[in-house]
């Protein structure tokens, strides 16, 4: 009995030692073979010549950027540079680009210039951190993939932010700026809104009457990107309402948006409808609740959310 337990134990001592070479064989391999990361080198080695010069579209849009980052943010972020890099030529190029685009170290920025405060520009990493970094770079990069495609033209822009410099890759085409890390997150918004009220007509045996109200997001440059709203019509004669119909809708280039209506109040004295609406820039996320019939905004972004109830009297 004691033979067989000092074979035992023997068996086990040389069972601990070959795991432990076996262990240090594999953190040998590991080290051997690090995580290959991707460069703005590896990118150019991808690229062609494409456009020698700036389309006048892309131009426009650049100078129009510049003139608007320097109203409202009184020159904390300025486009000290471009210069053309060429074309991606090939598929190896085009994954590349998404990589860098969410990777950690690349500079991204929020916020709507209209509202300097809310303004932040910065690493990804720095900016986001946890469930909202990895959120924030599936957001880039599902947004990016869906518009860099092979034959996409490319520059390179220079920023000054607060004293700061950094660059950022601009992808464009002969119609203007399809992706940028900074275009891309910055927007121009009047929390406010808008809203129309249609004319009466008294001449009408059922007469209709509508009203909308709706919040837009524009580029840098001006143009639109986005809009959320709703609309509510009421069919009524005299003073009193028969119908109810309600719409919504909501749209944004490179981000997300969810718009939900429905009638609360169809016949009476008035009519009336519940709206949830929301928009926001790739880093960030929607989501709306049925059961309080309201959308709301997680992580990090610019956005704008409007839940409320309209009542609309003949």
């Amino acid at each position: 009995m004691k033979k067989l337990v000092t074979t035992f134990k023997l068996f086990a001592v040389i069972s601990v030692l070959t795991l432990t070479a076996c262990q240090d064989d594999n953190s040998e391999m590991m080290q051997e073979s690090p995580v290959t990361k991707v460069s703005a080198s590896d990118l150019k080695k991808e690229i062609t010549p494409g456009l020698k010069t700036v389309p006048e579209n892309v131009q426009i849009q650049i100078n129009d950027s510049r003139k608007n980052l320097e109203q409202y943010l009184k020159n904390d972020l300025q486009i000290t540079e471009i210069a053309v890099l060429g074309k991606l030529s090939t598929q190896k190029g085009v994954d590349i680009a998404q990589d860098l685009i969410s990777d950690r170290e690349q500079f991204t920025a929020e916020g709507n210039i209209l509202a300097p405060e809310t303004v932040k520009v910065g690493k990804i990493g720095v900016l986001f951190s946890g469930d909202q970094l990895a959120e924030a770079q599936k957001g880039l990069k599902e947004s990016a993939s869906e518009q860099i495609k092979t034959g996409t033209d490319l520059l390179e822009i220079s920023w000054n932010y607060k004293g700061e410099q950094f660059t950022s890759l601009c992808f464009y085409n002969e119609s203007g700026i399809i992706w940028d890390n900074v275009f891309a997150g910055l927007v121009m918004m009047d929390a406010r809104g808008n809203s129309e009220t249609s004319p009466s007509d008294a001449q009408a045996k059922v007469s209709s009457k509508w009203f909308k109200e709706w919040w837009t997001a524009n580029w840098l440059w001006g143009s639109k990107r986005g809009e959320i709203g709703y609309q509510i019509t009421i069919y009524y004669s005299g003073s009193t309402v028969s119908n109810v119909d309600v719409s919504d809708w909501g749209n944004i280039s490179l981000g997300k948006a969810k718009s939900e209506s429905k009638v609360t109040k169809k016949t009476g004295a008035y009519g009336q409808c519940r709206y949830a609406l929301g928009l926001c820039t790739p880093t960030g996320s929607l989501s709306f609740n049925s059961s309080n019939f309201s959308v709301s905004f997680s992580g990090l972004g610019s956005n704008i959310v409007s839940n409320g109830t309209k009542s609309l009297y003949p």
